[in-house]
């Protein structure tokens, strides 16, 4: 099946497609059908049903544009969920995450985050690179928090390797969960934006939700458990093969981490990026890419990531001159 759209105003046309035609890559992701813009047109090319269901997401994205004046990838995501054909998604998929009060749930906000929960939710290990602020370790907990209230997994473990960004702290004073706190108050921070703070202490006290370091995962065996480990990148090889080995028979293990902000000394190679190479091709083993278009922080933190890129790609490439 073949259409093509026709708008009259091309600055209307940018405005539906997004900055960089983010949500047109929204739409190619989400439906079976090849979407091509150019100049004043759009052309759409796919089976009859996913045609028909990226025609109403247009329609709709359309609507909101009249109405609001502006779009977003978070609202594109939920038209596009709203919208979508059957049959794109494995039956039974679930990319509403509830949480454990009515205001503290989750909800990928672009086409790549959801696919990262899918790929959570079809494999027992998933290892997710990204950038900053793409929802990684944020998406990773509210799956973890789903699975813990529906019963299908009896307790969470999160950690995280105790290195230093650039810069040492030194001694740190008071007990061991008052010198491991810091390194650990990003999983913290997600925990309190998906559940209500008394509830987290109370499953915390109680041993439902585990946080601790890595070093403290050696010779432990973690049956009926959602793992997340954070910040990866900054995991020996080493480190990674004693966490990779520490699956009970009923557990899920989500790894998380940016390869362009690895702390590790020079000569000690990343567990993230070796990992790859070594589990590549292994059934219930999942990869997954996030990319600019997935940042949902500040509009400013894209571009921030992107200059950073691109200065380091620079600097790659004068050094090979």
């Amino acid at each position: 099946m073949h259409e093509e759209l026709t708008f009259p105003d091309r600055e209307r046309l940018i405005r539906l497609l997004g900055p960089r035609d983010s949500f047109l890559r929204q739409l190619r992701a989400a439906f079976d059908v090849k979407v091509v813009a150019r100049g004043q047109d759009v052309t759409l090319e796919g089976p009859p049903e996913q045609m028909a269901a990226c025609l109403k997401v247009l329609q709709a994205m359309q609507e909101h544009l009249d109405n609001s004046g502006d779009l977003s990838e978070g609202v594109v995501a939920e038209i596009i969920e709203e919208r979508k054909a059957p049959g794109r998604e494995a039956e039974g998929a679930r990319t509403h995450q509830d949480g454990f009060s009515p205001a503290c749930s989750a909800r990928p906000k672009t086409a790549g985050q959801a696919r990262y929960v899918q790929t959570m939710l079809e494999n027992d290990i998933v290892f997710c690179i990204g950038p900053a602020g793409t929802g990684k370790t944020y998406l990773a907990v509210a799956v973890a928090l789903d699975y813990l209230k529906r019963g299908e997994l009896k307790r969470i473990v999160l950690c995280r390797p105790a290195v230093e960004t650039g810069e040492h702290l030194g001694f740190l004073p008071g007990d061991l969960r008052s010198k491991v706190n810091p390194y650990l108050r990003p999983l913290y921070d997600a925990l309190h934006d998906l559940m209500p703070p008394r509830t987290v202490k109370k499953y915390v006290d109680n041993g439902l939700i585990e946080i601790l370091p890595l070093a403290f995962m050696r010779g432990r065996t973690l049956n009926d458990a959602f793992i997340i480990l954070d910040e990866a990148q900054n995991c020996s090889v080493d480190q990674m093969k004693t966490l990779l080995t520490r699956l009970g028979t009923t557990a899920k293990l989500v790894v998380t981490g940016d390869i362009t902000q690895v702390d590790l000394p020079p000569e000690q190679q990343s567990g993230l990026v070796d990992v790859h190479s070594r589990l590549r091709g292994i059934k219930g083993v999942g990869f997954m890419r996030l990319g600019l278009e997935d940042i949902v922080r500040h509009e400013l933190v894209r571009e921030i990531v992107n200059a950073y890129q691109k200065g380091a790609s620079s600097d790659t490439q004068e050094a090979r001159q």
